[in-house]
């Protein structure tokens, strides 16, 4: 049934909202009565066919492109979101850098990247957020790798573990009015290049023996928005491959 604005539960902005994950949790919130603000940076195409895909249940929805890779005021999306959805209250940090590299083999080019998309950006959003629409809900995507020190994706890795304790942090910080909680999936939408082979390999180190669908990360986002009672958690949705000794995915599997 098509959302009515009546039923609408205000505004979510997705970043990185129009493919993989993103487009999933878009979908997710359009169907749970929220109306859309979709980011993109360079998926202009995929991010109109999400938006037409999702406008034909009836639900508002528009795209903003902005390039977290450069030195940009982020607060400005945040800005132009709230001048078309005055009611946005819910901020989900999708947008991510994936750069595989050891230590010695990290650039400082490589170092920036994955800093300023994977933690400075949902920073400065969330702080932006906070100083625009006061009240509402942070959820920061994360990474089950955050559980190891795979140090086959030292900056990735670094970054996301940064983002895991900023989450705990500023859930403490912002709480009462804004809630933050963060989601760390495990192997559920592995990269296209990704064999057969090694998805069975990894999905032998996890203790559920399977992969995961994407139907577990919408039921994560679900009850963290859903719980009022939940703050500053990190849920892993990985079948509990985060509770063994160092994870089955290194990068020297061929």
């Amino acid at each position: 049934m098509p959302h009515s604005k009546k039923m609408s539960k205000g505004t979510a902005l997705i970043t990185g909202g129009a493919v993989r994950l993103g487009k999933v949790f878009s979908e997710t919130l359009a169907d749970a009565g929220y109306k859309l603000a979709i980011h993109y940076n360079t998926s202009s195409e995929q991010a109109a066919i999400t938006a037409e895909e999702i406008k034909k249940k009836g639900v508002d929805v528009q795209t903003f492109q902005f390039d977290f890779s450069q030195k940009n005021d982020v607060s400005i999306l945040i800005k132009n979101v709230r001048e078309q959805f005055p009611d946005l209250n819910v901020l989900i940090n999708s947008a991510s850098a994936y750069d595989q590299a050891n230590m010695m083999e990290t650039s400082e080019l490589i170092l920036e990247r994955q800093f300023k998309i994977n933690f400075l950006t949902p920073y400065l959003l969330t702080q932006a957020f906070v100083q625009q629409c006061k009240s509402g809900d942070v959820i920061n995507i994360i990474d089950n790798k955050i559980a190891f020190n795979q140090y086959q994706y030292s900056a990735y890795v670094l970054s996301k573990k940064s983002l895991a304790e900023f989450t705990r942090l500023s859930a403490v910080e912002l709480a009462p009015d804004i809630r933050v909680n963060g989601i760390a999936p495990g192997v559920i939408l592995p990269a296209s290049v990704r064999s057969q082979e090694y998805i069975d390999w990894r999905v032998n180190g996890i203790p559920l023996k399977q992969q995961g669908q994407t139907k577990n990360i919408t039921q994560a986002l679900q009850y963290l928005l859903t719980n009022k009672f939940v703050c500053g958690q990190i849920l892993y949705v990985d079948g509990g491959e985060s509770l063994t000794n160092d994870g089955q995915n290194f990068a020297k599997h061929e």
